[in-house]
């Protein structure tokens, strides 16, 4: 781990306490279905997902609470692997015994969506264009169907009817996550009794999907990208570790960038002699992007864009139709200093509840991270949530 990636990690620490740190262990498991139907109506072969559970399944199985996960992130959201883990999952802070998803009182589950950016990730199960396609035995590419956030809800539903569970206490999410969690509230509206968005919207807007296409565009420009069809030759490795610098980047604010980035600037000598040479912080995030490169794949970032720039909740002809199928009770928590989802989307959702005369209620995290806040200052909205899940 780089400098820069061990400063993130620290700072991110630091603003947990010691009782925050996760002391339990959890194992990854899979979920299998076969010829699945997508909303944009082709079918999938076979679909496999990884998933974690936290606390135990009541004899009910009405204390369940899904977690959603974010676009760069999968299904650990809570615990550790293994005791040599050197951080738990993203949102150990809130997630575990005694804390505000509590594992004494509910059972979690979190699983990897579809086409999951990181597939060659060790600790990640996904089906995606990197997967073989059984009709021609080779990677599906840009032969793998479109897929939407309601595909990557309908997989977790096949999930947690394979297991016998029919309702939803809650479902959780952070920023893509949240995206996911929403649309469960409007898919299945009679088996969500609450829903939580982090950091999210309700639907991308012109702006958002733009900004969105940054993180595409690097790709699809590397000439190895070769329309996608690289997976018997060199990857599009620049044109991902582009993509990445840019995810990297958007997802902080300039209070947290600049700190962790100090000892750059506008003084440096090499680049005022050498145009080809990088400023400091340049190199530090290109070097930050490069380390999780390794395990993304390139197609499968284009699809997760395409995905979030298609999001509208409920998928029909306006925002509204589709917030009006809602029944269950909504939590909006923004982050004051998002730029990347920035906080009037989520606001938008929730006047529109309000409006409608649904329970919502709205807060907005502050903090010095923006989009990351969502993950290392979820913590402040602790009780909060804790309350809103009684």
């Amino acid at each position: 781990m780089n400098i820069w990636l061990t400063s993130i990690a620290l700072l991110f620490l630091m603003g947990c306490s010691q009782d925050a740190v996760s002391s339990q262990f959890v194992e990854k498991k899979e979920f299998v279905t076969e010829n699945f139907a997508t909303h944009g109506g082709e079918t999938i072969a076979e679909v496999r997902v990884g998933w974690e559970a936290y606390g135990t399944l009541n004899a009910a199985k009405d204390n369940v609470i899904l977690i959603t996960h974010f676009f760069s992130g999968n299904s650990h959201a809570a615990g550790r692997y293994a005791e040599t883990d050197p951080f738990p999952g993203y949102w150990d802070a809130i997630i575990g015994p005694g804390k505000a998803i509590d594992t004494n009182k509910f059972y979690v589950i979190s699983s990897d969506t579809l086409v999951n950016q990181e597939p060659h990730n060790p600790n990640v199960i996904t089906t995606g264009p990197a997967s073989i396609n059984p009709a021609t035995g080779k990677p599906y590419g840009l032969d793998f169907p479109v897929v939407t956030i309601r595909d990557f809800v309908n997989v977790q539903k096949m999930l947690l009817e394979s297991l016998g569970i029919e309702r939803l206490h809650a479902v959780v999410g952070a920023s893509m996550g949240s995206l996911q969690a929403l649309e469960w509230s409007v898919a299945y509206p009679d088996q969500v009794d609450r829903m939580i968005s982090v950091i999210g919207m309700g639907e991308s807007d012109p702006w958002t999907i733009a900004t969105l296409q940054q993180w595409a565009n690097p790709i699809m420009a590397d000439p190895n990208w070769n329309n996608g069809d690289y997976y018997a030759a060199e990857p599009p490795t620049a044109g991902v570790t582009q993509a990445v610098m840019a995810i990297t980047l958007q997802a902080q604010h300039p209070l947290i960038f600049n700190q962790l980035n100090a000892a750059s600037s506008a003084k440096e000598k090499a680049p005022l002699h050498n145009i080809r040479s990088n400023f400091a912080v340049v190199d530090q995030l290109k070097a930050a992007a490069g380390a999780r490169a390794t395990y993304a794949d390139a197609n499968h970032i284009l699809y997760l864009v395409r995905a979030n720039q298609l999001f509208m909740a409920g998928h029909g002809e306006s925002l509204e139709a589709g917030l009006s199928r809602v029944k269950a009770a909504t939590l909006f928590l923004p982050a004051a200093n998002d730029l990347l989802l920035q906080p009037y989307l989520a606001q938008r959702a929730h006047n529109i509840l309000k409006q409608q005369g649904n329970t919502t209620d709205y807060e907005e995290i502050q903090g010095p991270w923006g989009h990351l806040d969502g993950v290392f200052t979820i913590a402040t909205k602790a009780e909060k949530i804790r309350l809103f899940l009684q």
